[in-house]
């Protein structure tokens, strides 16, 4: 290409290049002295001109990041965050994992402000005030001091780290909920996206967005069945209750989650769930609000590899993370596929013309002991709950 004077038309914001006014410059010189000007990569004039033009395009750049800071499409962190603002949105910040977890010790015990410790070392916070029941056991909700999606399955979370008199032990019977890392600009634009929905024609798109900029949520599912029957039809494939509406929610208060349900599901319509809040709206009439928490189903996969001439011994851990990486990103209903994945697997290759691997057996399931080469049918309310110690990626 040629230099150009900036300009902007109906496709946008136009600049040249930086060897664009480089040439222009070096051609300028050359009018100005002669063509048997030295200009040459190692003349003190070309490095004088280089400088120039340098600053010059530094300068457009900076033009161009202001122009595309104008829309949510193209605007980048601090400009993306005032831009959603019209939306009446704003980036999340990150949120820390919670664990329900099981202390143990004298009735009637109050542990103030006590804090956990997991097998990693982390410290998971307890609520400010927390009394063991007439049974010697209590049930409490652990908040992780270290924000984003930090994991402790079952029995990870062990540990006292403010011990008190009376208070024997702490353990997690179930998976923590995860955390969420500061929302990203592509995160937030396609929340952004959503979020125009909020006054639309659409009752459950609204629905949708309104639970989307809830804070903390991270994964949700909006189903409706507008027809008069309950049973399993092709209208209806999951069986959900007439003329009802189905949220699956992961993370979020429970409140703020029935609040958002209320205000846009549309008069009359039923709520279908087994968490059950009682909302009460302006006129202080309760109304009572259902939806579901996600059921996270554990995935087991085992990986045979066929090694091919090149093959580096890394590749297994390469695979492994593609495994866990694709069960990871699988939305609230998503059906775990065994085609899929081993496409995923089959791109770890450096060449897919000349691969260092093949498959020759992939195998999932729902527990170590039932895997078949078969995809995995996954519920409504379910999410795939991938774990690094249920794949097994080995080599022929």
């Amino acid at each position: 290409m040629t230099y150009f004077k900036p300009y902007v038309d109906s496709t946008g914001l136009h600049i040249p290049t930086y060897n664009d006014i480089l040439e222009d410059m070096i051609a300028a010189m050359k009018q100005i002295y002669g063509d048997d000007i030295y200009l040459d990569n190692s003349s003190p004039d070309y490095q004088l001109l280089s400088i120039f033009a340098l600053k010059q395009s530094d300068t457009l750049q900076a033009m161009a990041y202001a122009y595309n800071a104008r829309s949510p499409e193209t605007a980048i962190g601090t400009s993306l965050d005032s831009v959603v603002k019209l939306n009446g949105i704003k980036r999340k910040a990150a949120s820390q994992s919670t664990c329900q977890v099981k202390i143990t010790g004298t009735p009637f015990t109050q542990i103030v402000n006590g804090a956990v410790r997991d097998r990693a070392g982390l410290t998971w916070d307890l609520p400010s005030s927390v009394v063991i029941d007439s049974s010697g056991t209590t049930y409490t909700v652990a908040t992780c001091r270290t924000a984003g999606a930090v994991s402790a399955l079952a029995g990870d979370i062990r540990q006292i780290e403010t011990p008190t008199y009376g208070w024997v032990s702490v353990t997690n019977e179930v998976a923590a909920v995860l955390g969420n890392a500061q929302e990203t600009d592509a995160q937030l634009r396609e929340r952004q996206t959503i979020s125009t929905a909020n006054p639309s024609q659409t009752m459950l798109d609204g629905t949708k967005g309104a639970i989307a900029a809830l804070k903390n949520v991270s994964r949700y599912a909006v189903y409706e069945n507008d027809t008069n029957v309950s049973s399993v039809t092709d209208d209806n494939p999951y069986g959900l209750p007439a003329h009802s509406v189905t949220c699956v929610v992961e993370g979020g208060t429970d409140e703020d989650v029935a609040e958002a349900i209320f205000l846009h599901k549309g008069i009359g319509c039923y709520t279908h769930g087994d968490v059950e809040v009682q909302y009460t709206d302006q006129n202080d009439y309760i109304n009572r609000v259902r939806f579901f928490r996600p059921v996270y189903k554990d995935i087991f996969v085992k990986v045979v590899l066929k090694k091919y001439t090149g093959y580096i011994s890394t590749m297994t851990v390469k695979v492994r993370e593609a495994v866990y990486n694709y069960l990871a990103a699988l939305t609230i209903g998503s059906d775990v596929s065994a085609s899929v994945l081993s496409n995923i697997i089959t791109d770890c290759n450096p060449s897919l013309t000349k691969p260092i691997f093949g498959i020759k057996e992939l195998k999932l399931g729902l527990s170590k002991s039932a895997m078949a080469a078969q995809d995995i049918d996954i519920g409504f309310k379910e999410i795939p709950n991938p774990a690094y110690a249920n794949i097994e990626v080995t080599l022929e």
